[in-house]
């Protein structure tokens, strides 16, 4: 048994800011944003917040599917920013699709959320216990950004993905998930801090942290390094991929990705320059836009990969 998308959805942040409007903020300039991450543009959201886009994504993933949402078995949300310690964000998105028969659990592994979610859906459908599985990447990084730290706030945006998935006889879905949680505070954002009336502490909510340098260094090592292991395990050469789909954080770390493969840039699709890095969703969200633009053809072997915070990271590789 193998897993195969059946059908895919995305939603972005109902607001446009552009490199100007931060320039207006922050000390910064549209060339700079350019030339450091190939950012041009990120979308924000207002109302929606991240149950809102997923619902929203998850909708259109149903519909793209052919499918009610009632027929759906799991949800499996991968997000770093939900609006709730609980209940989760997969039980919001169930409740506003109205998938009434989906049992519903949230996966945190920051950016490389939405590949670890669906190598766990992969699991749940070669197991036999679910049949159909809507898998959602969604991040409201625009909450947990501090609007004054140019290093982080000209990164991020608001968006969601979604992506059906079934067992398929046919067809071929192998992975692999790593992490190094001896990293983990290259990259982080704190819950709330320690507060109760025996400490007399307050608890407060942090804002997001990275060391650019060490995430850049990071993902140049270990994403190539990843998707060679996987590739060499399955036996696959590298001319047989139509498409790496990466997670849209930098456009020089996928340019610096597909040096590294020896792969010609063309297979490296991007579209961070209008969304930014979108943390879960990157990856879903730019399936979606491939798949509604008729760039994704049956048989097609393609990889996905990401990496994030934790540290995390991972890679896919499937037939569409």
């Amino acid at each position: 048994m193998m897993t195969r998308i059946i059908g895919t959805g995305s939603c972005a942040g109902e607001s446009i800011v552009t490199n100007e409007d931060l320039a207006q903020i922050v000390e910064t300039s549209d060339e700079w944003i350019r030339t450091r991450t190939g950012i041009r543009e990120r979308r924000l959201t207002t109302e929606l917040g991240t149950s809102g886009m997923a619902a929203e994504a998850s909708m259109r993933a149903c519909e793209n599917a052919g499918i009610r949402p009632e027929e759906l078995d799991l949800i499996l949300l991968a997000t770093s920013t939900p609006e709730y310690c609980f209940p989760n964000g997969a039980c919001q998105i169930q409740a506003k699709i109205g998938a009434v028969n989906a049992a519903a659990f949230d996966i945190s592994a920051a950016c490389t959320g939405f590949v670890f979610a669906l190598q766990t859906a992969h699991s749940f459908l070669v197991s036999g216990a679910f049949r159909t599985i809507l898998v959602v990447g969604a991040d409201d990084l625009s909450k947990t950004v501090d609007w004054k730290d140019r290093s982080t706030c000209v990164l991020f945006g608001d968006g969601a993905g979604a992506v059906v998935v079934k067992g398929d006889e046919k067809g071929s879905f192998h992975g692999i998930m790593k992490a190094d949680g001896s990293r983990s505070q290259v990259l982080t954002c704190r819950a709330r801090t320690e507060g109760n009336f025996r400490n007399g502490k307050t608890p407060e909510l942090g804002y997001l942290h990275m060391d650019g340098q060490e995430v850049f260094k990071f993902a140049v090592k270990k994403v190539p390094e990843c998707i060679s292991q996987l590739l060499e395990e399955q036996q696959v050469e590298k001319e047989e991929i139509r498409y790496y789909i990466l997670h849209q954080a930098n456009e020089r770390i996928i340019e610096s990705v597909a040096k590294r493969l020896k792969e010609p840039l063309e297979k490296f699709p991007m579209n961070i320059q209008q969304y930014g890095n979108t943390s879960a969703a990157t990856i879903p969200i730019l399936l979606d836009e491939m798949n509604r633009a008729g760039k994704l053809n049956r048989g097609d072997q393609i990889v996905l990969s990401g990496f994030g915070g934790g540290l995390t990271w991972g890679a896919i590789l499937m037939e569409w």
